[in-house]
């Protein structure tokens, strides 16, 4: 492991802004992620929206034209990455999520540690009490 350090004044500063994810409606999925964490919008446009808070990192969703949902956890269209999220009460937590327009999929690898649900555009994320 290389221990030099590379932030000397020749090196650009380089800062986390956001995690985007792909979708075939922007609106749809950030008002999903809005309301499950509280996030206000910081940039609407008709092909990508911003949520986040002023200086801290942000959600950020993408308008893609042919867009095909991840299909986890069949590998015929693998997901790419996913959320977690800490949570004091899994089952509370499960119905809210649904509410706001999440799935359930079948398969649980550990119902009782967390829970893989997908949002409004097949993205899987986990719901945990770990964290």
């Amino acid at each position: 492991m290389n221990t030099t350090d590379t932030n000397d004044a020749s090196t650009p500063a380089i800062r986390y802004v956001a995690v985007t994810f792909d979708c075939p409606d922007p609106a749809e999925l950030a008002r999903f992620y809005g309301e499950a964490l509280d996030l206000p919008t910081l940039y609407s446009g008709e092909d990508f929206v911003l949520l986040g808070r002023e200086g801290a990192p942000g959600l950020g969703f993408s308008r893609i034209a042919d867009y095909r949902r991840p299909t986890w956890p069949d590998p015929a269209h693998e997901k790419r990455a996913h959320l977690e999220f800490g949570v004091d009460d899994l089952d509370a937590a499960t119905t809210r999520m649904l509410k706001l327009g999440a799935t359930e999929p079948d398969t649980q690898p550990s119902p009782d540690r967390w829970r893989v649900l997908l949002d409004p555009s097949g993205h899987p994320f986990c719901l945990t009490t770990l964290a």
